[in-house]
C-alpha cells in the first residue's frame, strides 16, 4: 500500500433505503436473507444471509416515486449514484426458479455482458431498487448477450 491509500479488505455492508419494512423484508427472505436484527436508536433493520451477506435496510423513503427509480428510470438524465447491488449465487438457473415461484418478476436477463462466463439476472425490490443476481453461465435457454445502446 501507497502512503496516502486506504486497504480495503471487502464490503461490509450494503445500505439499501426503503419505504415498508414488512413489504421489503417478505422481499429479501425470497432471496435467502433473514432478519437478523432491528437497530433500537435509528430505522435500520439488519438482515444476513447464510453465508453472511449483510444488508442494512434504511427504513426512510418516501413512498412517492411515483412507480420510478430517480437513478434508473428518469429519461434523459443521468443522476450520480448507485444504480443496482450485485450479490453471487450459487446457481443462475436456481435463482430463476426461485424468483419465478416467489412472483419476484425478473426485470432484465439472463444476459451475458461480455465473455467473462457470468450470466445476470435483473430484479427490483418493492422501492425499486435494482439488484442484480449474478453467477456462472449454466448454458441457460434464452441467455441474451448485452448490447449497449
Amino acid at each position: 500500500m501507497t502512503a496516502g491509500t486506504i486497504s480495503i479488505e471487502q464490503v461490509d455492508h450494503i445500505g439499501i433505503r426503503v419505504s415498508d419494512p414488512h413489504r421489503a423484508l417478505a422481499f429479501y427472505r425470497a432471496l435467502g436473507f433473514e432478519l437478523e436484527r432491528e437497530v433500537e436508536f435509528d430505522a435500520v433493520i439488519i438482515i444476513r444471509n447464510p453465508r453472511g451477506v449483510e444488508i442494512n435496510l434504511v427504513v426512510n423513503a418516501n413512498d412517492d416515486h411515483g412507480g420510478r427509480n430517480v437513478l434508473m428510470d428518469v429519461e434523459g438524465t443521468k443522476y450520480a449514484g448507485i444504480t443496482h447491488v450485485a450479490l453471487r449465487v450459487a446457481s443462475v438457473a436456481d435463482t430463476v426458479r426461485a424468483l419465478k415461484s416467489n412472483g419476484i418478476e425478473i426485470r432484465q436477463g439472463p444476459v451475458r455482458f461480455g465473455e467473462d462466463g457470468n450470466v445476470s439476472v435483473f430484479v427490483r425490490d418493492p422501492d425499486l431498487n435494482v439488484i442484480e443476481l449474478r453467477g456462472r453461465d449454466e448454458d441457460l435457454d434464452g441467455v441474451e448477450h448485452y448490447t449497449p445502446d
